[in-house]
């Protein structure tokens, strides 16, 4: 029996999928890969759902076999390096290339996100105009059409929240600096704030704004994070355990054990808690508009 791979899982289903999407893209069935790659369908199997680590040199040979481009192989051969990790720290531009987010595909999997936004706006949440507004401050050295690309592809990110067929349910708590903070000026607040207001009338959303009066709360030791949480198979079990996600200056943080799961998941408990209910908070979005707005 193949031993158990320790540390986190995160790398090896991020991997499995990457590859699995490859194959499929390929019209190839996992009978014909594990011939094409001289393996067993086992083996294929179990790579594809992310239960075993990988040399650089079998993702090499099953990107040549699917017809994966060249900067995509690049990347999974180094998200294969991770696999074999203790622990996992993502540094974005090192190894892994920044154009191949790793979270997103995490982030299109999840049945449930819950969020901790103590400074901006979620990624998930923010219009166009707010995002471009955030890197002309934070990256001014961008061209413009990249700028417009980055964008485009936050844009198609929020779909997700927005399609009609099995949307993830959505959980966020917004400090109230979030709400008050302005990002690019008034033109671009104002419409973000109202935008906040009309996705929380959404079903499958809810966004609290944890206000200053709360005084000291649970985030102040979180910081920002995301809590996942996948599709449960009938016995109750998810189909891939729960991921916590923390973003940093320099890298990516992915947890996913079972006691650092379950203090993510107390730490949202508390700060959504001590946020205002959703009405209210809507109620303060468009309040907020309006003052920006002199009105």
């Amino acid at each position: 029996m193949p031993a158990t791979p320790t540390g986190s899982t995160v790398p090896r289903r991020q991997l499995g999928r990457h590859l699995r999407r490859l194959r499929t893209d390929a019209r190839m069935t996992v009978i014909g890969a594990a011939k094409a790659l001289e393996w067993s369908e086992t083996k294929v199997w179990r790579i594809e759902t992310g239960q075993t680590s990988l040399r650089s040199h079998d993702v090499e040979l099953m990107c040549h076999v699917y017809g994966a481009p060249r900067d995509l192989k690049v990347a999974l051969m180094g998200l294969a390096k991770e696999t074999k990790q203790k622990g996992w720290w993502h540094a974005y531009g090192d190894v892994i290339p920044d154009t191949f987010d790793l979270f997103i595909g995490l982030e299109e999997a999840a049945e449930t996100l819950e969020e901790y936004s103590p400074e901006l706006v979620p990624g998930l949440l923010q219009t166009p105009d707010y995002y471009r507004a955030l890197l002309d401050r934070n990256r001014p050295g961008l061209q413009d059409e990249e700028v417009e690309l980055k964008a485009q592809l936050r844009v198609k990110r929020q779909i997700l929240i927005t399609r009609t067929v099995a949307p993830p349910t959505l959980r966020a708590v917004l400090n109230e600096a979030v709400v008050r903070r302005v990002v690019g000026g008034a033109e671009v607040m104002v419409p973000q704030l109202h935008r906040l207001a009309e996705l929380n009338e959404l079903p499958h959303v809810a966004l609290r704004v944890l206000p200053f009066s709360a005084g000291a709360h649970q985030g102040f030791d979180t910081g920002p994070f995301i809590l996942m949480r996948f599709l449960t198979t009938g016995d109750g079990r998810g189909h891939e355990p729960p991921t916590v996600y923390v973003q940093g200056f320099t890298g990516a943080l992915y947890l996913d054990k079972a006691n650092e799961i379950d203090r993510y998941a107390d730490a949202f408990a508390a700060v959504w808690d001590d946020a205002l209910p959703e009405d209210e908070s809507s109620s303060l979005f468009r309040r907020a508009a309006r003052e920006m707005d002199g009105r």
